[in-house]
């Protein structure tokens, strides 16, 4: 699932870009192999930290909406994008329930929801492009410097964007930047530096403690 803000911001990554032609180096027909390796590198992974920049551009507000701070992920089912700017904001998957807590538009409320026990892969921002990916998107390459670029098209109708580009590092095979188109229109770009796997993710990152005083809202309940 794609974590998101009820102010449009998300996790937690994605500007535009154009659709270039094919790469002399990489073919159309080579485009599962980038995507094999970036998911077969992502199985070795425990744990992922990244400072992050997150771009949000959506065609009804006007200026795009950019934020920074620092992602963690310790797999399957936790996860955290704490925000530097607007500092204190952060969105949270703690195993069992995802947080949404941002005081510089919402204070004094966090947005509680369960996160499902079946699924694809939960509040794995980066997994959901990686995790059986055959099994779920066309892919088309789109050449770059030093990166693989693949735009990913879900093959399911369901799902809550209409394609993501992903970059894959041709050094470490891990991504470094995702670039979504929601099906709400807007896009979000997603800028991950200074990756770090395997290196442990402290417990109090991918936990979320409430401050005194803030209500709880469970958006499920209010769905329903």
């Amino acid at each position: 699932m794609t974590v998101g803000r009820s102010d449009g911001r998300t996790v937690g990554l994605f500007g535009v870009l154009a659709y270039l032609s094919v790469s002399p180096t990489v073919q159309q027909s080579d485009v599962y192999a980038v995507l094999d390796r970036a998911a077969t590198t992502y199985q070795t992974v425990s744990t992922l930290s990244a400072d992050f920049t997150q771009i949000i551009v959506n065609p009804m507000i006007g200026a795009p909406d950019t934020t920074w701070g620092r992602l963690y992920e310790m797999r399957p089912s936790h996860f955290a994008m704490r925000f530097t700017r607007p500092k204190g904001d952060r969105v949270v998957a703690d195993g069992r329930w995802l947080w949404l807590y941002t005081p510089s538009t919402t204070p004094g409320q966090v947005i509680r929801t369960k996160i499902p026990e079946v699924g694809t892969t939960g509040p794995n921002l980066i997994g959901q492009f990686v995790e059986r990916p055959r099994e779920r998107y066309r892919a088309h390459y789109l050449p770059t410097g030093v990166a693989d670029v693949l735009r990913l098209t879900p093959l399911a109708r369901d799902w809550p964007y209409d394609d993501a580009l992903i970059w894959v590092d041709r050094a470490t095979a891990l991504i470094t930047r995702l670039d979504i188109g929601e099906s709400s229109g807007q896009r979000r770009v997603l800028i991950l530096r200074n990756v770090r796997v395997n290196d442990g993710v402290p417990q109090r990152e991918v936990t979320f403690s409430r401050p005194a005083g803030v209500r709880v809202v469970d958006a499920d309940s209010a769905r329903d």
